[in-house]
């Protein structure tokens, strides 16, 4: 990843030689004058970077033979035995030397938060740490959430988060499970943390890996006076001891408040406890050239120990009054553009409503006129009817008026002629006949004229009915009538959500931070230079609350996704940390429970205790 890291340089300046100091997410490269101390060196990465919590950080490197070393500050670069490439370029790591006892309490800093948890991330990946499959997926969960913010259904690609590294090798290797199965759990979770910002996801992050139980231990090894082969782990609380297949549960612990003096000779390290009427506690390196880092660490974890229980320095108390300022700032510009963009899903909810409100009026408005249009037709049929029957009732008319005129003429003729009565008198009967029904076809002909009079007046009055219907209707929605859904619709088009406020920036100001010197022997450091003895020994540590009972839905999450996935397990994959760990969580324990037990007893009795391992 290296390569893809952003380049910091500095010019030459008169004789000078080239170092390149790595952190987790950038390289820089600088040229140091041939004087320089590592002090020099390392306030330069700072100021560089922005840290300002220096404490906790140091220059890693790989001697000349091969080993592991911090860069001594008060030395020269150049005096110390760095292993250079073929251009001669001293190269380094920016690493978190030592690590906080509650990171949600102590960091400061979101570069600082945001080292921590690159390196902290990488060592469980690495599985340098050891982390358990179901905490593994929760970790990756706010990993994914640091890398790429809020889980989006729309744009969210399957295979997305199986292409990044976010599990260790041990975890997908224990179990039958393909990485889309990996990523269907990490992404349930994932989907929890919306709307939790980077900084937010990595502090969540830190605090569930700092319950683990190797995170913050830096291990040795060491024998006691019988030479057993344990572990020794230098912690930010103190000392621990490891038995040699077992870098998970402490079998008993020395705090920094007991401890008053470490020293070595050659492979013999001696710590003198606060109580003097307890014996010295004594065990043996194996690699001599291990001795000065493990008093190294020891120092430097004495101080950051006793540092924490002393009233913050002004220097920390303005740092921690700057960053809440910033992260006030930082919540409100988060609340703000919350906001915003509730307002625009509300506009955009609005604007889709209001096209649904007009497509259904133009559907109604639609219905009505072809309503309207038959009732027209009805009423244009009927009149039609209507004239008919008029015509053909007065062409009867007619015909009746002509039938009386012939019955008339008969009668006269039958009158003349006496001869011709009986047929008159037939005709006439016959004519009289013709002339009823003439009539009576008259009258029903007159009748169904009337009758359709009668329709096509109820025609006119539905059609008149059906107009003030549709004028009512356009009338109580005037924005939708014909001439107006033109201008409607260009008013919905035209509704627009207020634009999203700029992305918030961070301006971090680079000071000065001057580490204070320790005046010790090479070999030898005495823990209560500064502080009173019997005030360390009365003081009460802050035990924090068990995990289990802080987060108890988060557990209970962790035990369904163990249980669901534990019938995919592979049991001959499994490693001494898995069952180990499983073991643990059978006897309900965890890494507190561990620590507060390995510290019960009296300092003598544990010094024993170590004595007969």
């Amino acid at each position: 990843m290296l390569h893809k890291m952003p380049h910091f340089r500095r010019k030459k300046t008169g004789k000078s030689f080239p170092v390149k100091v790595c952190t987790l997410d950038a390289e820089l490269e600088f040229n140091l004058e041939w004087r320089a101390t590592g002090r020099d060196l390392f306030e330069l990465v700072c100021r560089t970077t922005g840290i300002r919590e220096t404490w906790y950080f140091g220059l890693q490197y790989e001697d000349s033979k091969g080993f592991i070393s911090w860069l001594k500050l008060d030395k020269k670069v150049q005096d110390q035995s760095i292993q250079k490439d073929q251009h001669s370029t001293a190269s380094f790591m920016f690493l978190a030397k030592f690590y906080p006892e509650e990171v949600a309490e102590e960091l400061v800093q979101e570069v600082t938060q945001h080292l921590l948890f690159l390196q902290v991330k990488q060592a469980i990946l690495s599985m340098d740490v050891y982390c358990p499959p179901e905490a593994s997926v929760l970790l990756a969960s706010y990993a994914v959430q640091a890398k790429f913010g809020d889980f989006d259904e729309d744009t969210y690609k399957p295979g997305m988060l199986a292409s990044e590294d976010l599990l260790p090798q041990r975890v997908i290797d224990q179990y039958q499970m393909t990485s889309a199965m990996w990523e269907d759990k990490i992404k349930v979770w994932y989907a929890d943390h919306r709307g939790m910002s980077r900084d937010e996801a990595e502090m969540e992050y830190l605090k569930i890996a700092q319950d683990l139980d190797m995170y913050g231990v830096n291990y040795f090894p060491i024998m006691n006076k019988k030479e057993t082969e344990l572990w020794l782990g230098v912690t930010a609380l103190g000392l621990n001891i490891y038995e040699k297949e077992n870098k998970l549960q402490p079998k008993t612990t020395f705090t920094w408040a007991e401890i008053r003096h470490i020293s070595f000779d050659d492979k013999k390290f001696m710590i003198k406890p606060v109580d003097k009427s307890s014996p010295n506690f004594i065990f043996f390196s194996q690699k001599v050239r291990m001795n000065k880092l493990i008093l190294d660490l020891c120092m430097g974890n004495h101080d950051l120990f006793m540092r924490r229980r002393k009233p913050d320095s002004m220097e920390l108390q303005q740092m921690k009054a700057a960053a809440k300022e910033e992260k006030q700032r930082r919540q409100e510009q988060r609340n703000r553009l919350a906001r915003e963009k509730k307002l625009r899903e509300e506009a955009e909810k609005e604007r889709a409503a209001l096209e649904q409100r007009l497509l259904q009026y133009q559907k109604e408005i639609s219905s009505a006129n072809e309503a309207l249009r038959r009732s027209e037709e009805s009423a244009d049929l009927l009149a039609e009817k209507s004239r008919i029957a008029v015509e053909e009732a007065i062409l009867l008319s007619q015909k009746a008026a002509e039938a009386e005129q012939e019955i008339t003429l008969l009668r006269l003729t039958a009158m003349q002629k006496d001869e011709e009565k009986v047929t008159l008198e037939r005709k006439t009967r016959e004519a009289e006949m013709l002339t009823a029904r003439l009539v009576e076809e008259s009258e029903r002909r007159a009748s169904e004229a009337n009758k359709l009079k009668e329709e096509l007046i109820r025609a006119r009055e539905a059609e008149k009915l059906a107009k003030e219907k549709l004028l009512d209707f356009l009338s109580r929605n005037a924005f939708t009538s014909p001439n107006n859904i033109g201008s409607i619709s260009s008013s919905v088009s035209t509704l627009y959500a207020p634009p999203l406020s700029p992305t918030l920036t961070q301006d971090i100001h680079l000071l000065d931070s001057n580490s204070p010197l320790l005046n010790l022997s090479l070999n030898s450091y005495d823990l209560l230079q500064n502080a009173d003895a019997d005030q360390l020994s009365l003081e009460i540590e802050k035990e924090r609350v068990d995990y289990l009972e802080k987060s108890k839905h988060l557990q209970n999450q962790l035990r369904e996704l163990r249980s669901e996935i534990a019938v995919l397990k592979v049991g001959e994959k499994q490693t001494d940390f898995d069952q180990l760990h499983d073991e643990q969580i059978k006897l309900g324990e965890n890494k507190y429970s561990t620590l507060k037990k390995s510290k019960s007893g009296s300092t003598k009795s544990r010094v024993a205790f170590f004595e007969e391992l």
